[in-house]
């Protein structure tokens, strides 16, 4: 295997998974809850509550990565199945947040004692749609011929996680800044706006899992 190959190899999924990975995140769209969660905190707190749910993002996502498709095949889930259930998961967040029930105040509200963790880290940053979407990634790596390629393809993944999970940290960093910038009027319709694109992606997530289901059978 040429240097040359390696190298589109690597350009192909740091490229590709970056892309995929902050379509599907979109980091804008965790600001509301982040504001939620962190407006009785100071500067100081804030940025590590944003540091922390960055890196347990970072985390789920590297789990998704190379055990996630033994516990899928664990359970007996498939691929499709994932896609169908990480639907409509996405699909019910945005529903709740479009509409005003069930989003991002509920969410705040009934943070556990690691908000961090969840709702932040999980399920608004790393959710069922970019987990399905980690696990399908691992699925074409493992398709690659050679062990070469696929060491390859596995370290540029992990970059491009490394470089969304980054890309996130920054957004929520300013997240007071750009909330006062928008202001409660501007949360709200970001909030809503955020609710009916990922109504959206719920959406298409089923209706890729149902394809995926028709063609398998």
């Amino acid at each position: 295997m040429t240097s040359i190959a390696l190298m589109k190899v690597a350009a192909t999924f740091f490229l590709g998974g970056f892309f995929s990975l902050v379509t599907i995140i979109n980091p804008p769209s965790a600001l509301p809850l982040f504001t939620a969660l962190s407006a009785p905190l100071n500067n100081v707190e804030q940025r590590r509550l944003a540091v922390t749910a960055c890196t347990y993002s970072f985390f789920i996502l590297i789990v998704s990565l190379f055990a996630g498709s033994l516990i899928l095949n664990l359970f007996g889930v498939s691929y499709p199945a994932l896609r169908v259930a990480g639907g409509i998961c996405v699909l019910l967040l945005g529903h709740g947040m479009l509409f005003g029930h069930g989003g991002v105040n509920s969410a705040a509200q009934g943070a556990h004692a690691n908000p961090a963790f969840f709702p932040l880290a999980l399920p608004s940053i790393t959710g069922p749609g970019t987990i399905a979407v980690v696990i399908g990634i691992s699925t074409e790596i493992r398709e690659l011929k050679g062990a070469g390629q696929e060491a390859v393809a596995y370290l540029a993944t992990v970059a491009a996680m490394l470089a969304t999970c980054v890309l996130t940290w920054l957004v929520l960093r300013s997240a007071r800044v750009i909330s006062v910038r928008l202001g409660s009027g501007g949360i709200e319709v970001l909030t809503r706006l955020m609710g009916f694109l990922l109504l959206c992606v719920g959406v298409q997530f089923i209706a890729s899992g149902i394809r995926s289901f028709v063609a398998g059978g």
